[in-house]
């Protein structure tokens, strides 16, 4: 089975989620609700409300429930994309102009503020306060991982304990409560809400880890932004910290390469070729498979139904995805 299989069993209620998303998020601000459609036309794979979707496939499934924790969690995902786009000065996400672009950084901030805003509204419809309460854990996890990372900006010192613990809060988390919620509001057993936690959270570390790796060997066309971008901008990932550790010489270029206010395309290039070819994105790459492989242990004492292969098979898209 191919992931545009999984897609296409569940096609009828994606649709219901995209047309959920795509009223949700209109205004009655004629720039929030332009800047609002702009962002969600660009695209995505919807991979959270996916692992709702199929999370729900082991309790009491009804998509008019869960299209209230589906929808709400790719909002919260679409506004720290904004916010990120303003922080990292972007142009472009997916190849299209970001909302920063398109108006500016106040539009912008405004923009994903109310999508956050909207998000929470539509949880509401669930009484149940755990959901309520793992959600906010999630978005405030999500602000930590954030403020870290500006934190961590150019500095070459810092450890993989430092990166793993930023994309668990930055990406992982959100990723494993899109599994644990959608089980929840289904009243799936306990400790099938646990299981696929675990599983979202073992796949969210996976699919960052790969993310970072694209950002080096990745084209300018299938990532949407420059090769390097992360580095760039001076956030330090996993090959470029294998790199710095492993040889000396590979972190005094890099950091005089990016400190050089003066270092042209040339010195870039170089610096992503050294990175490249230390073994760095090997190393990641073994990295993000081992959480692959906890993520399918994760999925072993589950029901054997349908939205278990579909999650082994989303699980194994997104380790070897190449774009």
């Amino acid at each position: 089975m191919k992931l545009a299989d999984v897609y296409y069993k569940l096609q009828k209620d994606i649709n219901i989620i995209e047309k959920e998303l795509e009223a949700t998020v209109q205004a009655d601000h004629a720039t929030l609700s332009e800047a609002s459609t702009q962002l969600l036309k660009a695209g995505g794979k919807r991979i959270r409300p996916v692992f709702v979707l199929l999370a729900g496939k082991f309790g009491d499934y009804d998509i008019h429930s869960l299209k209230n924790i589906a929808v709400p969690l790719e909002l919260i995902h679409m506004a720290s994309l904004v916010h990120d786009d303003v922080i990292d000065d972007a142009k472009t996400r997916r190849g299209k102009r970001t909302v920063k672009a398109q108006w500016d950084n106040r539009v912008a901030m405004y923009t994903g503020d109310y999508i956050f805003a909207r998000a929470q509204e539509l949880v509401t419809f669930f009484e149940n306060p755990r959901i309520h309460q793992i959600l906010s854990y999630a978005m405030l996890e999500m602000c930590i991982g954030e403020v870290e990372q500006i934190r961590d900006q150019y500095n070459w010192n810092q450890n993989f304990k430092n990166y793993l613990r930023r994309i668990k809060r930055k990406t992982a988390l959100l990723i494993a409560v899109s599994c644990e919620l959608g089980a929840i509001a289904a009243n799936a057993p306990l400790h099938i809400q646990k299981r696929l936690y675990y599983f979202g959270y073992f796949v969210g570390m996976s699919f960052q880890i790969t993310d970072d790796v694209l950002d080096f060997i990745g084209t300018e066309k299938q990532l949407g932004k420059p090769a390097g971008s992360d580095l760039l901008q001076g956030n330090v990932t996993l090959p470029a910290l294998f790199a710095m550790d492993k040889d000396p010489e590979i972190k005094r270029i890099i950091m005089e390469t990016l400190d050089d206010p003066y270092a042209d395309k040339l010195d870039i290039e170089k610096v992503i070729d050294a990175i490249k070819n230390s073994g760095g994105i090997e190393f990641s790459l073994q990295i993000s498979d081992k959480y692959l492989e906890k993520a399918f242990e994760c999925l072993k004492d589950l029901p054997d139904i349908d939205a278990k292969k579909y999650l082994l098979e989303i699980a194994r898209y997104i380790g070897k995805r190449k774009f």
